[in-house]
């Protein structure tokens, strides 16, 4: 068995890596269960579901760093923007 204690692993940790396992578990089975089609939206690109997903967990890594340099710590209301820019990224992207 593998040592991972150097890893320092805390719950929120574990949570963010279970929820990202989840997505993709869940966009594999969306994609099984109601293939995918391509969608031209207002990036003026064709994406699809795992297109639009893979954007929207970039622009959330970024909305937060930004946030964490300009504003501070506290998190809550860059989550809530990550949330609404997720939504409109798979709503009109």
């Amino acid at each position: 068995m593998p040592d991972f204690a150097w890893m320092a692993w805390t719950w929120q940790t574990a949570l963010f890596f279970a929820v990202i396992a989840g997505l993709l578990a869940l966009m594999t089975a969306l994609a099984v269960w109601r293939p995918e089609t391509e969608q031209v939206g207002i990036l003026r690109i064709p994406t699809t579901r795992g297109d639009r997903l893979f954007l929207t967990l970039v622009g959330a890594a970024f909305i937060n760093l930004a946030w964490l340099g300009l504003v501070g710590p506290s998190l809550e209301w860059a989550l809530a923007l990550s949330l609404v820019y997720g939504a409109a990224m798979f709503r009109f992207a």
